[in-house]
């Protein structure tokens, strides 16, 4: 070990967050989400009335008062109350609407959702519990941030996006599974050789068991499925050991797959088999969903008046055109992630999963007919996970806090009788802001995204390219590698 290695290794232990560090980022990330709690709140009480929803004018309050949240709203109208099972005896009406217990979510969200309301009353006590129930795992997202990143976790941590949204949907479990795969396949410990780069059969094992969380990850809110395919082509160039040997390792590859596959043909073959309608109906729904004005996306606001929801034509268009958008910036996300191997595998880099990932995200957040405010927690950990300029991050910040606030005072308004028009008050330049400001930036980020490092190493030792630059190894005190990363520019 030279000496210069011996400082970069100081250097990688001093970066890396001890115990007691990443406990005041799970601390931090905890205080986030009481006071997004705490804010959701201010919609519960003091009365409920016999179904135990909350009284009084609570159809007014959670939009005049920026406390809305789907947990609560739900309460009503899919049998949650009613402690239903889900799926199983559920189905759908010609016109879309759910009905037995079905709800329009995939059937590990129908599950959580219904064990949030097992012991619940209120719509305030299905909230309390559900928060209970979804709070670890944004307090892992903080965790394996915090492992992975280091202070940039804070971003995840104390940023807006959690502070809105922790408790507006059930998303934590999938941005949970979705960031839990990046940690289990560039985990620093364990099966790696004497030059720092684990083996093929341990990458595969690794990248296995990712799939198999994306999977899971597919069964709560889809999205992460869509990050299986970049996975697959990681392992095919070999990972982390593509400099040494350039094969294509096709079996391996194909064993992610396989683990995503089954992981999601387990999770819902028993509800497919004990309640089609009912489990076919949670897609069905998100089929028949017309683009109106909640629906926060291009196809709304780019198109009007066309877009309305009376317009069957143009809902018709957009019911396959967006899909079939959505799929080719998958494509180009994947192509351009393979050009950008090609070009770089002689510097010893692998096939960028996580930036193709970051890509295809983007893609579908602006593609896709339906743009809840929520979706910005999908987002988050690649800003935390990819070096890119912060500038691109707080202008992210502020176009999701514009429609985050906007949308609910402006629907607020619209239901009060004060207008439709979107240009006319605060409320309705926010929108604007928001719809358009978000859009913009997610075309920008689709190519930002392909061309940024990652802030973990991505190759341990070998003398190839990690995180911000090449990565150097040496032995730590309890005999494991430790990394350091020259910096370098952001994107």
């Amino acid at each position: 070990m030279t000496p210069g290695d011996d400082g970069a290794a100081r250097a990688s232990s001093a970066r890396r967050l001890g115990p007691a560090t990443l406990a005041v980022l799970v601390l931090l990330t905890g205080l986030t989400m009481l006071l997004s709690y705490a804010n959701k709140t201010r919609c519960v009480g003091p009365e409920f009335d016999p179904s135990g929803r909350t009284a009084p004018n609570y159809d007014v309050r959670h939009d005049r008062d920026l406390c809305y949240t789907d947990i609560q709203h739900l309460w009503l109208g899919r049998g949650i109350n009613e402690h239903i099972f889900p799926y199983l005896q559920g189905g759908i009406t010609p016109s879309g609407e759910l009905t037995g217990g079905t709800v329009e979510y995939p059937v590990l969200t129908g599950l959580v959702i219904w064990a949030g309301a097992l012991f619940a009353r209120t719509d305030g006590e299905f909230l309390r519990d559900s928060a209970l129930l979804l709070a670890p795992f944004g307090l892992m997202v903080g965790w394996l941030l915090g492992r992975l990143s280091r202070w940039r976790a804070l971003l995840w941590a104390i940023g807006t996006p959690l502070l809105l949204y922790a408790f507006h949907n059930w998303d934590l479990p999938a941005v949970a599974c979705a960031v839990a795969a990046v940690a289990v396949v560039h985990s620093r410990t364990g099966g790696a050789d004497q030059a720092g780069a684990v083996g093929r059969a341990e990458l595969v094992r690794r990248a296995s068991w990712a799939g198999v969380l994306l999977g899971i990850g597919f069964a709560v809110k889809l999205y992460p499925g869509a990050f299986v395919l970049p996975l697959a082509l990681y392992v095919l160039t070999r990972g982390e050991q593509g400099r040494r040997d350039r094969t294509l390792d096709w079996s391996g590859a194909l064993r992610v797959v396989a683990a995503s596959a089954v992981t999601v043909i387990v999770v819902n073959l028993p509800f497919a088999l004990l309640g089609y309608p009912g489990w076919r109906a949670s897609f069905t729904f998100q089929e028949l969903r017309k683009v109106d004005w909640t629906t926060n996306s291009i196809w709304y606001w780019g198109f009007r008046p066309y877009s309305e929801p009376s317009d069957v034509p143009f809902q018709s268009l957009v019911d396959w055109l967006s899909p079939v958008l959505v799929l080719l910036s998958f494509a180009v996300a994947v192509w351009l992630g393979w050009r950008r191997y090609q070009k770089r595998r002689g510097a010893g880099e692998s096939y960028p999963w996580v930036q193709v990932s970051a890509a295809m995200l983007a893609g579908f957040l602006l593609l896709h007919k339906v743009h809840s405010p929520q979706y910005a927690l999908w987002l988050v950990p690649f800003f935390v996970l990819l070096h890119i300029r912060w500038g691109w991050i707080v202008a992210y910040f502020a176009a999701d806090l514009a429609i985050g606030l906007g949308i609910f005072r402006w629907i607020y308004a619209v239901r009060s009788g004060v207008g439709f028009d979107i240009f006319s008050g605060l409320a309705g330049q926010a929108v604007m802001i928001g719809v358009w400001g978000r859009a913009a930036l997610l075309i920008a980020l689709f190519g930002v995204f392909l061309k940024a490092e990652t802030t973990f190493p991505e190759r341990i030792g070998a003398g190839g390219s990690g995180g911000r630059g090449s990565a150097r190894s040496a032995p730590g005190k309890d005999g494991l590698l430790e990394v350091s990363h020259p910096g370098g520019p952001a994107v």
